[in-house]
Formats: structure tokens, C-alpha cells, sequence
């Protein structure tokens, strides 16, 4: 089945050793209605429970699972990596192993891509759930910072294997692959997915990831508006501060050659009008420069994707 499978469901799994034979056993029944050859792929993240030998056992039964082991916990994005780079399939699918979301609702995700109407295809969540205020809010800061016209961002998804491609290798960026697919031009819609309470094993979610999150959020719009072209915010930022220097110093001259004005102060040199002007020329150099060598790394990682684009074709040429 590998060399012909065209559909991939990727699970990362913490501790999710109740919910993995359910998980496992509703995806024998839903998955051949897809009418395409499948997989599923299971990231055992560092699990501390039983994890690892009821993924054996899972295995043993079932020929479509293969099981990626992580020595520690990595994080979903690194689960998300390691999952993809075993899969063979051509069309991936996030999909969690907490049975909060059931694998009967894969063919809505997957549809629109073998139809060729969509790259990637994220689920909006129907039904009552613990962190929806946090969602709504991030969703909101998304849509209005990225322009991103889908409801929810971070819930279960399809996308083509090229999609991966585009992702930053950094943790907890998987929150944000719809908005950089989308920055990146691939074709993006939605569909409703029931999501359902937990029954087993506790949520990974705490309120120490909701600063993470946002200062993330920061850094993904820094990326996508400035990532290639640096120069545009360093090099007009430096020659702002540079100009504002410079004026001040023409102001300073005047008023120490030209008009005393009175204060007595000028006669000798306005010292806090100087430190504002050194500091505002020193600024606007070191902002220029910034510039100049984001410019370069921008180049370099332009190249290096360029290479992963080509390595990628010819694996599966």
C-alpha cells in the first residue's frame, strides 16, 4: 500500500494511551470510504504512559498504521515534521489522537483537495469547548493582522505535502500554517467538523501558552511582511531616525551660532539636544545595517528553500 497511498493522516500523541485504540479502530471503519488509498502515521511524543506498547500492539493489528517515536516530548510542530517526512502520501491531514474530533470527518477535509478546488482545507469547529474565548480571540487577531477570510485557524486540516514546505521549523508554528500557506498563494477554504468533549486523558493546553501564542502571532506577521525584504522596515526605520538626527543637528547649530535666544546653556552646547542627536544618528546607522545584513540572510534562505523545492521533486519523481 505505501508506494500507492495518496491520503496521509498525521497524529502526534502525548499520553494518549485510552483514547489510541478507539482512535485507531474508528479509523479502520471511516477511512476506506475515502475510495483512496490511506495511512495513518502515529507520533508517540515522549509519552510517559502506556503509549508505546499499545501503539505496538496497534500496529501488529493493523497494516495502514506506522508509529514514529519521539525519546522526548518535542512538541506538535516537530511531531507534525516527523510524521510527514514518514508519510507517503501526497494529500496530509492534522488530525489529534483525543478522539475530540472523529476520523468519519476526514472525506470532508480531504475532498475539496482531490477535487483540486483546494490546497489546504482547515475544519471549523462546531460545538461547545473549553477554550473558545481563547480561540476567538486568536482567530480574530488572524484574520485582522493576516487577512485571512476563514473562521477558525487552528483545528483539524488537510493541505498538500507541498505545503510543508513553506513551514518554518520552529515550535508551536503549526498554529500558523494556514496563514503562511495562505501568504504563500495556495488556495484555502473551510468546512464544518463536529468537535466533540474528551473522554480520556487531560488537554496539553494551559494558560502558560496564551503569551507564548501571542508574541508568536508578532513574530509570524514580522516574518510574512518584512521576512523578505528586511530592508523595507530597518532601512526606512534607520534613514527616519538618521533625517531626525540631522535635522535636529541643523536646529542645534542655529541655535548655538545663530540665536542664543537667551539661554545661556547654548553658549556651551545644549546638552540634552546633542545626546538627541547622537543618539538618533547611532540609531539610524545600526537600523541601516540591521537592514543591509537581513537583506543577505534573506537571500540565503530564499536559496535554501529553492534547494528543499527541488530536493522535494525529485523524491517523488
Amino acid at each position: 500500500m505505501s508506494n500507492s497511498v495518496r491520503v496521509s493522516l498525521l497524529v502526534p500523541a502525548k499520553d494518549e494511551a485510552e483514547n489510541l485504540p478507539e482512535f485507531i479502530r474508528q479509523c479502520a471503519e471511516a477511512l476506506p470510504a475515502l475510495g483512496v488509498p490511506y495511512e495513518v502515521v502515529v507520533v508517540d511524543d515522549g509519552s510517559r504512559d502506556a503509549s508505546a506498547s499499545v501503539l505496538r500492539d496497534l500496529a501488529s493489528r493493523y497494516t495502514f498504521l506506522q508509529v514514529v517515536t519521539h525519546l522526548r516530548q518535542r512538541g506538535i510542530a516537530d511531531a507534525l515534521r516527523s510524521a510527514a517526512d514518514a508519510a507517503t502520501g501526497d494529500v496530509l491531514v492534522f488530525y489529534p489522537a483525543d478522539l475530540q474530533y472523529r476520523p468519519d470527518d476526514v472525506g470532508k477535509l480531504v475532498a475539496p483537495i482531490l477535487a483540486d478546488d483546494a490546497d489546504i482545507v482547515t475544519g471549523t469547529k462546531q460545538g461547545k469547548y473549553e477554550k473558545a474565548f481563547v480561540s476567538s480571540v486568536y482567530n480574530t487577531l488572524c484574520r485582522w493582522l493576516f487577512g485571512i477570510r476563514v473562521t477558525d485557524l487552528n483545528s483539524v486540516k488537510a493541505f498538500r505535502r507541498e505545503v510543508m514546505l513553506v513551514q518554518p521549523l520552529r515550535p508551536d508554528f503549526h498554529r500558523f500554517m494556514v496563514v503562511i500557506a495562505a501568504a504563500e498563494g495556495f488556495r484555502l477554504t473551510s468546512t464544518p467538523v463536529p468537535l466533540y468533549p474528551r473522554t480520556a486523558g487531560i488537554s496539553k493546553f494551559t494558560w502558560r501558552r496564551i503569551p507564548v501564542g501571542v508574541l508568536d502571532l508578532l513574530s509570524v506577521w514580522f516574518q510574512l511582511r518584512f521576512g523578505r525584504k528586511p530592508m523595507l522596515f530597518f532601512g526606512i526605520a534607520g534613514a527616519a531616525l538618521f533625517f531626525i538626527g540631522m535635522v535636529a543637528g541643523v536646529i542645534a547649530l542655529v541655535l548655538r551660532y545663530g540665536y542664543l535666544l537667551g539661554f545661556a546653556d547654548l553658549k556651551n552646547g545644549f546638552r540634552p539636544l546633542l545626546t538627541f542627536i547622537e543618539m538618533m544618528v547611532v540609531s539610524g546607522f545600526v537600523l541601516f545595517g540591521f537592514g543591509f545584513i537581513g537583506e543577505m540572510l534573506a537571500g540565503v534562505r530564499e536559496e535554501q528553500r529553492e534547494l528543499l523545492r527541488r530536493l522535494q521533486a525529485s523524491r517523488h519523481d
